[in-house]
């Protein structure tokens, strides 16, 4: 099997597909990049029998033929290789000769047959999303999935899509985070991705208004984005009734501009550690809101201005927690729903409902 093709266009598609290579397995060939050569159609596999992703690019050659190739190694030597055109060859012993001029490597290929099949979709049903509004949906929302296994289910983030409206949401327990958004769809959804899967495919998607394809199945879901298409189980289980957890009455509302309130919490920040852990006080005024955190390295104060409509609050939170929400948020000012010091917070946009964040606080001592 021999071809050629440009650095670039093949480097890029190695990148891309070894996310969803293993990075270390009993099975040597998902350590691997599988090659499918037809006349000037490369196709390039990963998949670590979780998430897989596949794409093809064009290449110069008549030949055809399927191999697998150690991933790191062929990115490595990809990258490292002259600019220019890269020359392949692998013969029936499966030797690997890949060369440039007159840089020549020689690495050994592994065979096809121990290359497992990627999910076969049947009876899927489909929709699709500008790519850039998936992006922000799941960039506002990947914070609040569960890094512990005890609930696998919260390891991942449900689609609930119905009568055109999407929310995709995350919950670890002690925040969640919804990201709302109409889109063009007349079916209804109601399943579970993984944040690995999700935490790739944001890489893939663009900034713009191309359209992101979506095939889900029983078991299993597809996305098609720019030429790649990303493979991943959907999670099973019964995720917790989100809806359940929302308030709309409150007896506290606060404005706040994001930024003043991150760089507080930055300074309190500086104080806690792993080993030095501490809830951040913040006490919401009428005009102000005095922010005190102490540890064992010392204490700090810090005041910011806001707007108060209601009661006063004294409430703790977990600094990183209330950090994730108020990044995620991308707004300049953002509005918080309080119901006293030992109820959630919600954290809203100014105008309407697009991110919707819910915090436990910290009980205060």
């Amino acid at each position: 099997m021999k071809f050629s093709c440009d650095k670039t266009k093949i480097c890029e598609a190695i990148n891309n597909v070894s996310k969803a290579v293993a990075i270390k397995s009993t099975m040597p060939a998902l350590e691997g990049i599988k090659l499918v050569l037809s006349n000037n159609i490369l196709e390039l596999t990963g998949y670590d029998l979780e998430i897989g992703i596949r794409t093809q690019i064009q290449v110069k050659s008549e030949d055809s033929g399927e191999y697998v190739i150690n991933a790191r190694l062929f990115s490595e030597i990809t990258k490292r290789m002259p600019d220019g055109e890269l020359l392949f060859f692998i013969d029936e012993n499966l030797n690997v000769r890949i060369s440039s001029g007159v840089t020549e490597y020689d690495i050994s290929a592994y065979s096809s047959d121990e290359y497992p099949d990627l999910p076969t979709m049947e009876n899927e049903k489909q929709f699709n999303i500008t790519q850039s509004v998936f992006k922000s949906m799941i960039n506002q929302t990947i914070f609040a999935v569960s890094t512990v296994d005890n609930k696998p289910i919260l390891t991942g983030e449900l689609f609930d899509i119905e009568d055109g409206v999407f929310n995709l949401v995350a919950i670890d327990g002690y925040r969640l985070a919804i990201r709302t958004e109409n889109i063009n769809c007349s079916e209804k959804f109601y399943f579970v991705v993984p944040s690995k899967a999700l935490n790739e495919i944001a890489r893939l998607l663009k900034d713009d208004e191309d359209l992101c394809n979506v095939f889900v199945s029983d078991r299993h879901i597809m996305f098609d984005i720019n030429g790649y298409y990303f493979f991943s189980r959907l999670l099973e289980g019964d995720f917790h009734n989100y809806k359940t957890s929302l308030f709309n009455d409150f007896k506290t509302e606060v404005i706040v501009k994001t930024r003043d309130f991150l760089n507080s919490l930055e300074r309190c920040s500086l104080l806690i550690s792993e080993k030095h852990k501490a809830a951040v006080k913040c006490n919401f005024n009428t005009s102000e809101m005095q922010i005190d955190c102490k540890t064992a390295i010392g204490k700090v104060s810090d005041e910011i201005k806001l707007d108060l409509n209601g009661d006063p609050v004294l409430i703790a939170f977990n600094n990183k927690y209330i950090m994730d929400a108020l990044k995620a948020s991308e707004s300049d000012k953002v509005k918080i729903h309080m119901n006293g010091s030992n109820r959630p917070i919600k954290i809203l946009p100014m105008q309407g409902d697009s991110y919707t964040f819910l915090l436990m606080p910290v009980a205060l001592k």
